[in-house]
């Protein structure tokens, strides 16, 4: 029994217990419940690093540490970029996509999703639809979820904007355009979508929190 052996494994899973607590804190809570492409490929792939040279013996632990950082170094950057740069964010995650509208059904849409039929009927199923004439619009989320609004509901149930991002298809649901969207921003104090966090229209109102903590409703 080589015990050597033993204790560079030991050591190694240490480190890589150590280094994914350390990430966890520095990216946030998001990849212990992946919400978007990027959480879940930070996770295969950590997991790939972290199980694929603990018992590699060719793989020094010093190369262990440096590829760990370099993998971290990469998410961080990753991550800011999606945060601060739209281009960025889209290409990663992508945008969500209205399978259906008023009723009907967007094939090219779900084509788009990579999303088959039978898997369209299973999500409204599971979201309590069982007749698409009575659903007013279905969005696929980046996560691949299904948004689900339904005719007679009174108020859209997600953001007009969220990151700093207009949601065109939540605009569209409202019957407002972006002039309106604009002059309502305006009437709060704030100048650009860009320094909006979250803002939700719910009982005909708009209601903003800003990057900067401030919160209205008009």
């Amino acid at each position: 029994m080589d015990i050597n052996f033993y204790i560079d494994v030991a050591i190694k899973l240490i480190i890589g217990l150590l280094f994914i607590t350390l990430l966890i804190n520095l990216t946030g809570k998001s990849n212990m419940a992946p919400t978007s492409p990027m959480d879940q490929m930070q996770n295969y792939v950590l997991g790939g690093i972290i199980g694929g040279v603990i018992y590699s013996t060719s793989v020094t632990l010093a190369q262990y540490i440096v590829i760990l950082l370099m993998w971290a170094a990469l998410i961080l950057i990753t991550r800011y970029a999606k945060t601060h740069i739209h281009a960025v964010s889209k290409y990663i995650d992508g945008d969500p996509i209205t399978v259906v509208k008023e009723g009907k059904l967007l094939p090219q849409n779900c084509l788009k999703a990579h999303l088959t039929a039978n898997d369209l009927v299973l999500k409204l199923r599971s979201g309590g639809v069982t007749d698409i004439d009575d659903v007013k619009r279905a969005i696929l989320e980046q996560n691949g979820s299904l948004t689900i609004l339904q005719k007679g509901d009174k108020d859209v149930r997600y953001p007009v904007i969220v990151d700093g991002r207009t949601d065109p298809d939540v605009l569209d649901l409202m019957g407002k355009d972006e002039d309106w969207l604009n002059s309502k921003l305006k009437e709060q104090g704030v100048e650009s979508t860009s320094d909006v966090f979250i803002a939700r229209y719910q009982g005909q109102k708009l209601k903003v929190v800003t990057y900067s903590g401030k919160q209205s409703q008009k």
